[in-house]
């Protein structure tokens, strides 16, 4: 199974949306990003008071895409969680994150509505 299917069969039963996000796929919840695939590994959204914590934990790096570190998001190599256990435990912490987060309310679609004729 890839990353992906590993979360997405973690995360469909919470309710879990995903979206393409950083060239991954994203898991939402309540409208807010949980946790996502970041090339070979994960992006997980822990808060800036999770951040320091999260970051001496095995595998855990600062997330950088344009300079300066989003603090508050943290990448976590592939290969620390190769076990189910380590990514459910990442899991929770995006997770659990999210869902502190006031629910954010459905964008409505950019597509231009269909013509009816």
């Amino acid at each position: 199974m890839t990353l992906e299917q590993r979360l997405k069969s973690l995360l469909d039963p919470l309710g879990a949306e995903a979206k393409r996000m950083f060239g991954g796929i994203c898991f939402m919840i309540q409208g807010n990003m949980a946790i996502g695939t970041l090339k070979d590994g994960l992006l997980v959204r822990v808060g800036k008071e999770g951040h320091a914590a999260s970051l001496k934990r095995p595998g855990a790096t600062v997330f950088d895409l344009t300079g300066r570190v989003s603090e508050g998001f943290i990448v976590v190599d592939g290969k620390a969680v190769a076990s189910e256990a380590a990514l459910k435990e990442w899991a929770d912490l995006g997770v659990a994150y999210a869902k502190s987060l006031p629910p954010k309310a459905a964008k409505p679609s950019k597509k231009p509505a269909k013509k009816q004729r």
